[in-house]
């Protein structure tokens, strides 16, 4: 099973932006999105031999997150049911007969961590309703989660350790998932690879100089540790500031 994950920055941008081909080429199982910036009736998108959810944000033009899936499940739920942190449109969650695939766009920390007090509690309140679904079945995790685990997961660590999605509070907490039960899919394969980014800054030609962040990940529950096949990054990919991530896994 091919499942992709992609902050678009936008759907309704990036669909002028090739994306409609880059979709049908890449031909997911699963295709989970964040940040789709819309409310409810503003862009239809529909792709044959696909079904489709979508969680806006109240707020417009902000967050929001939508799944595309070749194989309906058996059921879909959107947030993770407490309110506070469900006005925002950041989690869907889709479980099959064995197995949730569960779709994330984690907060921004913000300008001078502003919201780092936010971010911590949802980080905790987050890990416990992954690790409530793990009880039940094996669980997939995909999404933009904001930060930078370890030092060869952005290209100037040294100058970003104050910065919001590389504080060791934000990685303190990624590692307290992982320690859950967690597995990071692309470490898992490639712990040692360095230069392997998944966003990157508009400015100053980040992406040309792949100056960037791997902050896009998947993580399976361990007891599907051993099925996964593949783990990339799809950086030709282009119309966001970041660029697909993509698993391959038997189930």
């Amino acid at each position: 099973m091919k499942l992709i994950s992609f902050n678009v920055n936008g759907l309704r941008a990036i669909v002028g932006k090739n994306f409609v081909e880059d979709f049908k080429n890449i031909d997911a199982d699963i295709f989970c999105l964040q940040e789709t910036k819309m409310q409810q009736g503003q862009l239809d998108l529909q792709f044959d031999g696909y079904y489709s959810y979508f969680n806006y944000a109240e707020r417009k033009g902000y967050s929001g997150t939508a799944i595309y899936t070749k194989n309906k499940p058996i059921n879909v739920t959107y947030g993770i049911g407490i309110e506070e942190y469900d006005t925002e449109g950041r989690v869907i969650t889709l479980e099959y007969e064995t197995y949730f695939v569960i779709t994330v766009y984690t907060p921004n920390s913000g300008s001078e961590l502003k919201r780092l007090s936010y971010r911590m509690e949802w980080d905790d309140v987050f890990r416990e309703y992954v690790n409530n679904l793990k009880q039940k079945k094996s669980v997939i995790i995909c999404g933009d989660l904001n930060v930078a685990h370890t030092e060869i997961d952005l290209k100037n660590p040294k100058n970003n350790t104050k910065n919001a999605g590389f504080t060791v509070e934000e990685r303190n907490k990624f590692t307290s998932l992982l320690e859950s039960g967690f597995i990071d899919t692309f470490r898992y394969l490639y712990p040692t690879l360095e230069g392997a980014y998944s966003w990157w800054s508009y400015r100053f030609n980040a992406r040309k100089n792949n100056a960037g962040w791997r902050i896009d990940y998947f993580l399976v529950s361990e007891d599907l540790k051993e099925r996964i096949t593949t783990a990339k990054i799809l950086t030709e990919i282009l119309g966001s500031d970041h660029c697909p991530v993509e698993l391959n896994i038997n189930l």
